[in-house]
């Protein structure tokens, strides 16, 4: 496999670190201080960009999780989803997953300094990804490293004369280094719990979620009526992970398996599903939406 060119901020006020790679994906790799890392490592970048298998910080687009068919419609649009082409990949039930980027090239640095980072994805410029979701846009990532706090904003920017649905989610693995999951403890906020079937969908149930600290159980749930500034945290020991949905992460998934000590707590435009079952915002052409959420690492 080749070698892609990561890039690295420095945070001016300490010690902490974040690399992304833009040419596999624009995927964050590594929040670490010093030998600390704090990203869930998994399978490692080669299974992300070859076989879509999640790392690090990944972007879930343009649609986040699963589709419970192969094909959706947007205002008489109607889309035919391919597995195996034009981008999109499939779990073992046959459910399109995780979006048509993974691990995709078309990221261009923009902007560069020792703490930030601009990437565009010209999401019109592609033929092949359009087939699969048919919205001509400009897809902007910034990040931002300082004051131990990791930023990342999301720009969707309508090129043609259509509306550009907005489904998409990151995908953020988080892990304590150096104490053990048993010890580890999850604060969520308040919000709306959407049970998923035994294929990871929703069953179209929901049942409220009073916000809670609890040690971390296993997990694989969806939420949504998640207010702009939720604050999540996983505590452990001396560590402290607090992951802010700033603006624009209506909806969430959290996922705790018991086969790996990660937690991710995933910010995300849409419930699972809901480009084909609808409830989704929309980039307006001369309305740019913007997304944003903060990862800090404290004691």
């Amino acid at each position: 496999m080749a070698a892609f060119e990561s890039i690295t901020l420095k945070d001016p006020t300490s010690s902490l670190t974040a690399t992304f790679v833009p040419a596999a994906g624009m995927i964050g790799t590594s929040l670490a201080d010093g030998d600390d890392e704090f990203l869930g490592q998994r399978r490692g970048l080669d299974a992300y960009v070859t076989a879509g298998k999640t790392m690090g910080i990944p972007i879930l687009y343009p649609w986040a999780n699963r589709l419970s068919d192969t094909s959706y419609d947007v205002d008489g649009t109607a889309v035919t989803l391919t597995p195996g082409e034009n981008g999109v990949r499939v779990d073992a039930n046959g459910a399109p997953i995780h979006g048509v980027l993974s691990g995709d090239g078309g990221w261009q640095v923009t902007a560069r300094e020792d703490n930030s980072l601009t990437a565009v994805f010209d999401f019109g410029a592609r033929p092949n990804l359009l087939a699969s979701f048919p919205f001509p846009h400009l897809l902007t990532q910034q990040v931002t490293l300082a004051d131990r706090t990791l930023t990342i904003e999301t720009t969707v920017i309508p090129t043609g004369s259509q509306e550009v649905p907005l489904c998409f989610g990151y995908h953020p693995y988080f892990r304590l280094p150096g104490v053990p999951r048993e010890k580890w403890t999850l604060t969520t906020p308040a919000m709306r719990h959407l049970p998923v079937d035994d294929r990871g969908l929703p069953t179209g149930a929901h049942d409220p979620w009073p916000a809670r600290t609890e040690p971390l159980p296993v997990l694989d749930d969806g939420f949504d009526e998640v207010p702009d500034g939720a604050v999540f945290s996983l505590q452990g020991g001396d560590r402290r992970i607090t992951v802010v949905f700033e603006t624009g992460y209506p909806a969430a998934q959290l996922f705790a398996p018991d086969s790996d000590d990660v937690v991710a707590i995933e910010p995300m435009a849409a419930p699972t599903d809901a480009l084909r079952r609808g409830g989704y915002r929309r980039a307006i052409p001369g309305r740019p939406e913007t997304m944003r959420f903060t990862v800090a690492v404290g004691a």
